[in-house]
């Protein structure tokens, strides 16, 4: 049916090899549908804090899954890459904008539908590459190893691994529980899936160990399939604090992570298939940009927060896949999990805190690319790693780091040569402390 306008012959695959591969890439990102409602709802927090709406937001995880996918499959055809809302991003806009600023939902929606629509902008226009080849690479590696710290302690915490001390701060938690216990063998079983090249590794770990919590009676089972929950969040954000000042830094926090991510994601993908010209440069890199940021004000518009492009596509790649077909086949499978709310809210907190844990692992492995002989360009970068958790806030862990960074090459002699971006990158992180 579509293998004239996805051309299998030029791109030297098959239907079958595409449907093989985007079966692949769902099994190794379809932990998302359980995990971004679970984060954005703080289920484990309580519903009374203002967080989102679990249901809601499981359904519009799907939906937007699914049509980020379409878009990508269609448009940049090319690429066989699979979208959702991205981790990390969902964490800060549930425990720092709508938790700890205070932001309702529909307020916090607002300002990804703005960011979204700035990057749109961005990828139509020189300011894309400009800003991609601005930031140092070491900046990049440190604040995407703080995202991964980030989620590591509130997975912990999920987990009950560790707990809050009024002298200590955090401390061990409650190592008895057998719940507890149970979500640390999730968490090594992922690892040693992982280690034995075993597709879906975090989805088998959150389902068996899930399975057992049932069978053992220390979890509740509450169903498979029932009608998806109702779309509450659709067309609901509210554009009106997305222009403050407070939401400023939320805004550039949001842009920031989603724009590099993409870039890191595009990159990695098209490295496994063979997209790399001669002289470097990305094929079809614009089409697949333009996809991703399209894909992004879609999913504030569903009731989501920022949808990317997921790394985990690489290992649809690997499997053959070279064409939007493979995006194609994500988006359908996603939507055919819609029905599976009840087995959501099914499963231990203590589980999808163990898949966190192992995602925030995802994150912070790359370090070792860190120019550490550097000090200069490590110090800000460990700056990011270590303030991200220990504020429990991303945007500040950015803005910490590049204002340490702009000041080192001040007083270093090295104003000169820095880029444009640092300098302004840094004043807007000045200003985002002296509103606050």
């Amino acid at each position: 049916m579509f293998e004239k306008y996805f051309d299998y012959k030029k791109n030297k695959t098959t239907y079958k090899t595409e449907v093989l591969a985007g079966t692949t890439t769902f099994l190794t990102m379809a932990y998302i549908m359980f995990l971004n409602p679970f984060i954005l709802s703080g289920e484990f927090a309580g519903t009374e804090k203002g967080f989102f709406d679990f249901g809601a937001v499981f359904t519009a995880t799907i939906v937007a899954t699914a049509l980020a996918c379409f878009i990508m499959g269609f448009y940049g055809k090319t690429w066989p890459i699979g979208l959702a809302p991205g981790m990390g991003i969902n964490a800060f806009v549930a425990f720092g904008v709508v938790g700890g600023m205070g932001y309702t939902p529909q307020q916090a929606l607002g300002g990804v539908l703005v960011a979204g629509v700035l990057f749109l902008i961005i990828s139509l226009t020189p300011l894309r590459a400009w800003l991609i080849n601005s930031i140092p690479k070491s900046l990049k590696l440190g604040i995407g190893a703080g995202i991964g710290l980030f989620l590591a302690i509130i997975g912990l915490e999920i987990m009950g691994v560790v707990g809050d001390h009024p002298v200590t701060l955090v401390t061990i938690g409650d190592l008895k529980n057998p719940l507890v216990l149970l979500g640390c063998l999730a968490f090594v079983s992922m690892i040693v899936l992982e280690k034995l090249n075993i597709k879906g590794n975090i989805i088998i770990g959150i389902i068996v160990f899930s399975v057992i919590a049932w069978v053992s009676g220390l979890a509740k089972f509450n169903g498979l399939v029932s009608t998806p929950p109702s779309m509450s969040y659709l067309f609901e954000f509210d554009l009106g604090a997305a222009f403050t000042a407070g939401m400023s830094t939320v805004i550039f926090t949001l842009l920031f992570i989603d724009f590099f991510d993409t870039a890191g994601t595009l990159t990695s993908v098209a490295n496994v298939a063979g997209k790399v010209q001669a002289n470097g440069k990305i094929e079809d890199i614009d089409k697949a940009m333009m996809s991703d940021s399209v894909a992004t004000v879609a999913g504030a518009l569903m009731g989501t927060t920022t949808v990317t492009s997921y790394v985990e596509s690489g290992a649809g790649v690997k499997e053959g896949g070279r064409t939007g077909m493979t995006s194609v086949v994500i988006g359908v499978l996603f939507l055919a999990c819609l029905f599976l709310s009840p087995l959501a809210t099914s499963l231990p907190k203590e589980i999808d805190g163990a898949a966190l844990l192992y995602v925030a692992i995802l994150f912070v492995r790359n370090i070792v690319d860190i120019s550490w002989d550097d000090i200069s360009e490590s110090g800000p970068a460990v700056l990011a790693m270590i303030a991200m958790p220990l504020t429990y806030s991303i945007s500040n862990g950015i803005a910490l780091a590049f204002i340490a960074y702009a000041l080192i090459k001040i007083f270093t002699g090295k104003f000169g040569s820095t880029s444009p971006a640092i300098w302004l990158i840094a004043a807007l992180s000045v200003a985002s402390f002296a509103v606050n």
